[in-house]
């Protein structure tokens, strides 16, 4: 492995103390260089180990007194703030409700356990176990993770809400690569929290919806994201942070959940900009989880209680948790059309920023979705250009000609980014009509990896950048990896400080125009790259009518 520079140095410390597990990355780097590396950081551990253990003066919330654990830098982090009461019990399936208070200083020293799913795998395809879920998942699984670096500044800080991804049927805030200390260093609070996922996040059903005093059931993961939210508009000041300058971001299903959040009438007001990662407009939604009515919903929740036998409601509630994990888990979970938390059709936000983008390999290419390789051949390209290009089939291979299953692969990589390229300028064009401003990207750099070369700019491929935290990954890393790193979490603290990713010393970013028919490429060469090329470009731009997912 090359050797690390200062940066990597300069933050393992934070790494090792936030209770990480390094062994599903080094099962695959057995190396002596990689033996030496390990010896060096537990000398590092050693030394530093008692300053880390330090708890600085507690912090007064709502809710009662909480202290936290110094980390490197001055930052301090807390773990595992309950921001609503455990939805167990008669909460199930409930909106959330307040915590209960407590007296004395609570300890928040360590992450609260996942919302209910099925058990984390050691690894899945591209993703190793810095972006899964290492902890045993609980339904008393509602709290919330604060990164800071000054609880009383002169002037407060920007905050910014991470919302995770997972499928809506997995995911944590304990997750690894979500470490939001590097992000803290660049002069924002950064928070993440746990919402409900699967059927515990979305069960809709008519008795549900009956004893709603708004009529409405199964977005309780939406509702527990704007409890968090809540949560932070009331609290954060007391840890340094405005809670008048607030940014969510997300990835996949986070995206989804932060597209949702704009539209949500329940929300407004409780964030000014947003960023969206691999979400609307880019990944085509599944018609079975997209744009679901309430009525829809309950067909699917009545025929959820029909595999208990038709349980009742109170019957449900008191089944354990693991069961249902286990009959919902080939059940589509995704926001409802609820007329409530939801109203159909597209709602842009006027106040909001928005950035929004996608990495290369998002669209069914490589490995969303999928733990292994997929062949592509001429047939592989023929199916896909017939699902993506309809009754223009025989304009496609015109435009996307392949000889053999080498082509076929490229082709079929061209023509799904192409796709999606113009799908999120189409979005754009409609953002911006309500946003003041709307910037797009593109994110095309491959995490270094000579045993996996296939996997590609796979989905989640940005997290490790976006965060700057590339030492979690043990991966050959290029120094101009470790530049994109600084760049990208650079543009994305930018902009929750001042509503734009530019700023000195970085290449400009421009914000969207309809007339400029580019992207902004991240990648070892910041800079706008065309949607697409020549004829491709001008068939898209006619083909696609609106977004992808919409």
């Amino acid at each position: 492995m090359d050797t690390a520079p200062d940066q990597i140095k300069a933050s393992k410390v934070h790494f090792l103390m936030a209770g990480r597990e390094r062994s599903g990355e080094m099962s695959e780097a057995r190396s002596s260089t990689a033996k030496t590396a390990i010896s060096a950081d537990f000398l590092v551990l050693l030394l530093w180990a008692p300053a880390l253990i330090a708890q600085g003066p507690p912090v007064r919330i709502r809710s009662g007194l909480v202290s936290g654990t110094a980390l490197s830098r001055g930052i301090e982090v807390f773990k595992g703030i309950p921001f609503a009461a455990p939805p167990v019990g008669k909460l199930r399936w409930r909106p959330p409700q307040p915590p209960a208070s407590w007296h004395g200083v609570r300890r928040a020293d360590r992450f609260g356990p996942p919302c209910m799913q099925p058990p984390s795998p050691q690894r899945l395809g591209p993703w190793t176990r810095v972006f899964l879920s290492k902890l045993q998942p609980s339904e008393n699984c509602l709290y919330l993770n604060v990164w800071t670096t000054a609880k009383r500044p002169v002037t407060p800080l920007p905050v910014m809400v991470w919302i995770y991804g997972g499928g809506f049927t997995s995911g944590a805030g304990s997750v690894a690569i979500y470490d939001g200390a590097a992000l803290t260093r660049k002069g924002v609070v950064v928070v993440n929290f746990n919402y409900r996922v699967g059927a515990f996040g979305f069960l809709a059903d008519p008795g549900l919806t009956a004893e709603s005093p708004h009529h409405s059931s199964g977005n309780y993961a939406l509702l527990d994201q704007i409890a968090a939210l809540r949560w932070v508009e009331r609290n954060i000041a007391a840890f340094g942070g405005d809670p008048h300058e607030v940014t969510i971001f997300g990835q996949s299903a986070g995206a989804l959940s932060v597209w949702a959040l704009m539209q949500s009438p329940l929300a407004r007001g409780l964030f000014e900009r947003t960023i969206i990662m691999s979400g609307e407009g880019v990944i085509p939604i599944p018609p079975a989880m997209a744009h679901r009515s309430l009525a829809e919903a309950e067909n699917e929740g009545e025929q959820f209680a029909a595999r208990f036998g038709g349980y009742s409601l109170a019957q449900l509630r008191s089944l354990v948790a693991e069961k249902i994990v286990q009959a919902s888990q080939q059940m589509p979970w995704a926001p409802i059309w609820d007329g409530w938390v939801l109203r159909a059709g597209w709602h842009p936000r006027h106040e909001v920023t928005v950035i929004n983008g996608m990495v290369a390999d998002d669209i069914g290419i490589g490995y969303y979705g999928s733990a292994n390789p997929p062949l592509v051949t001429l047939r592989t390209l023929h199916d896909t250009l017939k699902e993506i290009c309809g009754n223009e089939l025989s304009t496609c291979r015109k435009l996307y000609p392949a000889s053999n299953n080498g082509q076929a692969a490229e082709m079929r990589v061209t023509a799904l980014q192409d796709r999606a390229r113009v799908s999120l300028y189409k979005w754009a064009v409609e953002q911006s009509k309500a946003s003041p401003h709307v910037y797009i990207y593109y994110f095309n750099r491959e995490i270094p990896w000579p045993e996996h070369p296939a996997y590609g700019v796979f989905h989640s491929s940005e997290l490790p950048y976006v965060f700057d935290n590339l030492q979690l990954l043990r991966r050959p890393w290029q120094p101009a990896d470790w530049h994109v790193a600084e760049e990208m979490s650079s543009y994305w603290t930018n902009f929750a400080k001042t509503g734009s990713p530019n700023a000195s010393g970085l290449p400009t970013w421009p914000a969207f125009e309809s007339k400029n028919l580019t992207i902004m490429q991240l990648s070892a060469s910041m800079e706008p790259t065309p949607l697409a090329f020549g004829a491709r470009l001008r068939f898209w731009m006619e083909r696609l009518r609106e977004p992808l997912g919409f």
